[in-house]
């Protein structure tokens, strides 16, 4: 059963969150954090981004940008920016995004629990970005960046937060610049801490990572070799958790996540249509984007036009990994077609969130930079259960949820 706790949460004061508020760190480039913080001194981009404060040009995942995290981090506590919690806490955080909301719990995670698989994975990670997390931990001495974790709907958790929201002021109530509000309240309440991490000990039987295997590794791996150093003494000490938020399945939704390639591996137009044909039917739909309807079902931009792809019976099968989207893609397109072996190493394949918007895959291969782009269907959050709990891994960049949290409003240090 899942193991949670409570916190001491370092947070910003009630009038600056919405200036620290700052968006995940993994989902815009340097540039673009560069530009988001200019002028605001208070932007969590000066700690989760910390080469903007650096010469252009500096090699990101140098020690000097992990120091300057840290740097950062100091002085948003000295200049009160950022205060810790007195007593440990839970906290409830809900989302609303063009009217839909979603509302999770932010608690500390057992490491434990993701090393025996009591924390689910549909993911594998990469060494190098496992080391970013790792220094970046390691120099801040923090988590600064959320796992965002999904189980299956409890009743009585529900309520217990739904009552909670109801009966207490919030912490933070803000609109972002991108329109999605952002709520946080404070659990402190000895007997409402008690309740939650009773009910999850007692209801949840596993907990399924949505977004952040990379954060979650590196926390994992962090703990190990302090663990290793003889630093860690206690089964409560904070490197031994990590910093999560929880939300109930029935409320998560799932975008796209589309893919964009640089070549046609050697193929003419013409080639690559008439090959297609032998694993899906090809049919012209013009010059305006259209997203796939259904699952099984592709459009493909290829040349200034739309293409609708349906895969056709033979080229997929029932199992929990051959029956995704992605994979038919990888399968009968990437691989076989295009010579695309390992999505996670190619560099002539890109991944493009679906919140971007059709129009980004217009944008990148009109430009020259790509020469064709897929658009999926979004995967369902019971295929990424029925994935997890079999034990494989999903193809890379399968999964895009929105809305994102906010890094900065809740830090977990350790």
């Amino acid at each position: 059963m899942a193991i949670i706790r409570p916190f001491n949460g370092l947070r910003p004061t009630e009038e600056l969150a919405p200036k620290v508020a700052a968006r995940p760190y993994d989902v815009l480039s340097g540039e673009e954090a560069r530009i988001a913080a200019s002028g605001n001194p208070y932007s969590y981009y000066h700690v989760s981004k910390s080469e903007i404060d650096l010469p252009e040009g500096i090699d990101t995942h140098s020690q000097q940008v992990y120091d300057k995290a840290a740097e950062n981090l100091q002085r948003m506590v000295q200049e009160g920016i950022l205060f810790q919690e007195s007593q440990p806490a839970y906290y409830i955080y809900k989302l609303i995004m063009n009217g839909r909301a979603q509302t999770g719990l932010v608690c500390a995670s057992s490491i434990s629990d993701y090393n025996n698989g009591i924390i689910k994975k549909h993911e594998f990670t990469r060494p190098d970005k496992e080391l970013d997390r790792i220094n970046h931990i390691k120099a801040t001495k923090a988590q600064t960046g959320n796992v965002f974790l999904a189980y299956n709907d409890v009743p009585e958790v529900n309520a217990l937060v739904d009552h909670w929201m109801e009966h207490n002021k919030a912490a933070y109530d803000f609109t972002a610049d991108d329109g999605i509000q952002h709520t946080v309240w404070v659990v402190s309440s000895p007997g409402a801490v008690s309740d939650i991490t009773s009910l999850f000990a007692e209801k949840v039987p596993a907990t399924y990572i949505a977004d952040g295997h990379h954060r979650a590794a590196s926390a994992s791996l962090v703990q190990k070799e302090l663990y290793a150093a003889g630093k860690v003494t206690s089964v409560e000490n904070p490197v031994n958790y990590f910093l999560t938020t929880i939300f109930p399945a029935s409320q998560l939704a799932i975008l796209d996540y589309n893919r964009v390639v640089k070549d046609l591996n050697g193929l003419s137009k013409e080639a690559l249509l008439s090959r297609l044909d032998y694993d899906f039917t090809v049919e012209e739909i013009g010059h305006l984007p259209q997203q796939p309807s259904m699952l099984h079902e592709f459009s493909m931009y290829l040349d200034g036009k739309w293409y609708r792809l349906v895969a056709k019976e033979g080229t997929y099968t029932t199992d929990p990994i051959g029956i995704l989207d992605v994979t038919i893609l990888s399968n009968n397109v990437l691989d076989k077609l295009l010579g695309i072996k390992d999505q996670r190493t190619d560099k002539r394949i890109d991944f493009v969130g679906g919140i971007r918007g059709l129009n980004e895959l217009v944008k990148r291969v009109d430009s020259g930079e790509m020469k064709v782009a897929f658009a999926l269907y979004p995967v369902t959050i019971q295929q990424l259960f029925d994935i997890a709990d079999s034990g494989n891994v999903m193809p890379p960049k399968s999964t895009w949820f929105e809305p994102k949290l906010r890094d900065g409003l809740i830090t977990h240090i350790i």
